[in-house]
């Protein structure tokens, strides 16, 4: 009889009954039994606000360069950001297709409007390019901190840095905005692409110039064979999906921009008024960092969710079962196939469980047909496009009702963490799909 970590699937099931649920890839929610206070969950985490403020201080020092070579990013005077939108005509919707009143006002947090690369990975993802290009720069003595950063689009950083090459592995978003940051620096790339990888996500990177290398298997083994080629050449680094600091205070940025934004819409984050976050959540870094800058930032008035795929509830089974990355989606028998690309994970990271165990509020899977609706829905009430992964987090505000999860004058913020690159076909087709499920 097979089993993980030397129990059988049936004693798992008997000490965690939720685990049953789970491997029958039904709907689930799971409220963090573990959550704890920020004063006390944040005692054991070894990073702080003061490096979150670190990497947005960084991240305006590249503005003038990212103004100077993507000029869609002059209008945000170089500052890679998304808008956050009030969508009350898409929770009117969802009351109706549901047909539950939902407490609390509905926002949508736009990263798939997010300039470059159009997914949540233009954050974590050209935060750490950036900054190993920064590294060699400053190292190379052609740059001081004190610079314009725009001088790195003169030809002489080109070549400084088509002496280096970086590698990643991913199931396509992250793949993105290496690929585009790295090529448009200068840097070799190689993107080691999952079989869940969408293939206009593959044609645009080869249009870029990056090196694509296609296998017939799940994100880990993209990631395992993009780790062993870096490990390979001593001039070629690794962007770690699963373990990097870098790209979890990249994307803990996003909570100190959210904060302002928030003030500018008049939205109150108190005791008396609590945010609910839904995160869509692949291996874990992008939602991770996320999470990670709002609790600094809202402490115990913010409550995070993440939200996965039925066929893949990696970081799901790695809080339940407290195992974390030693645990695979495949050990208990589920398929990890999905068409929400972007969260097509089987195995969750260790660095981001361990580290937020005690963070999270709770985790709750959807199924893809459900996916497509909520896509469509979201198409006629708001005229606001996203690829199936983005949509994730809008069944949230009727599960927590459901669980009869109450939460002072709740403010529920969707996390939209792509689709904006998507060609219009694809668009279409995505739409029509929804249309047909309803």
């Amino acid at each position: 009889m097979k089993k993980v970590n030397g129990k059988t699937i049936t004693q798992w099931i008997q000490t965690q009954p939720i685990i049953e649920s789970i491997i029958h890839t039904k709907e689930t929610l799971w409220l963090n039994p573990k959550y704890k206070p920020f004063e006390k969950a944040i005692t054991k985490i070894p990073l702080t606000l003061k490096d979150v403020i670190e990497a947005e201080e960084r991240l305006n020092r590249f503005a003038p360069f990212l103004m100077t070579v993507f000029p869609e990013t002059k209008p945000s005077s170089g500052i890679i950001e998304s808008p956050t939108v009030d969508i009350p005509s898409m929770k009117k919707a969802l009351e109706q297709f549901y047909n539950k009143e939902l407490d609390g006002d509905l926002l949508l947090k736009c990263d798939h409007l997010l300039p470059i690369s159009g997914s949540i990975k233009a954050r974590g993802g050209i935060y750490e390019v950036l900054k190993h290009a920064e590294g060699i720069a400053l190292s190379s003595g052609l740059l001081t901190i004190e610079d314009d950063y725009s001088i790195l689009a003169q030809p002489r950083f080109k070549e400084l840095f088509s002496q280096y090459s970086i590698a990643v592995g991913s199931t396509g978003n992250l793949g993105l905005s290496i690929g585009i940051m790295s090529a448009k620096l200068g840097f070799k790339v190689f993107v080691h692409m999952s079989a869940d990888a969408k293939k206009w996500k593959k044609d645009l990177l080869r249009k870029k110039g990056v090196t694509v290398i296609e296998y017939n298997s799940d994100y880990s083994l993209a990631v395992a064979e993009g780790r062993k080629q870096a490990e390979a050449d001593r001039n070629m680094h690794f962007v770690d999906d699963e373990n990097s600091k870098d790209l979890f205070l990249g994307y803990a940025v996003a909570a100190l921009r959210l904060k302002k934004q928030l003030d500018e819409l008049g939205v109150n984050v108190n005791e008396k008024h609590q945010l609910v976050v839904h995160l869509p959540c692949g291996v874990g870094g992008g939602p991770g960092g996320v999470a990670f800058g709002l609790k600094l930032i809202f402490k115990n008035n913010v409550h995070i969710y993440f939200v996965e795929p039925t066929h893949s509830p990696a970081m799901l089974l790695g809080l339940v079962t407290e195992l974390h990355d030693k645990v695979s989606v495949q050990d208990f028998g589920i398929d990890n196939i999905t068409e929400a690309d972007g969260l097509a994970v089987g195995r969750p990271s260790g660095f981001v469980g361990k580290l937020l165990q005690e963070l999270i509020s709770g985790v709750y899977t959807v199924e893809d047909q459900h996916l497509y609706k909520l896509l469509s829905l979201l198409v006629d009430t708001e005229n606001i496009y996203l690829e199936p992964s983005a949509v994730a987090g809008f069944p949230g505000m009727m599960k927590l009702e459901n669980a009869k999860t109450a939460f002072q004058h709740p403010t529920h913020l969707v996390w939209a963490t792509g689709g904006n690159m998507l060609p219009d076909s694809v668009h279409r087709e995505n739409y029509d799909k929804g249309k047909s499920c309803l």
